[in-house]
């Protein structure tokens, strides 16, 4: 019975620590955001002037 406890302790410590890891390794992930460029029809209304 104690064996089944101990290794039962062991595997969640593992579990916590990779779940740990995983958080942190996510948090300091840095996203980055390519730039959107206008569409053509975009830019067409852009030249014509408003009437």
């Amino acid at each position: 019975m104690i064996t089944v406890l101990v290794i039962s302790i062991i595997v969640i410590l593992i579990v916590l620590a990779l779940s740990v890891l995983t958080i942190g390794k996510g948090y300091s992930y840095k996203h980055t955001v390519d730039s959107v460029k206008p569409l053509p029809e975009d830019e067409e209304k852009k030249e014509e002037p408003e009437k």
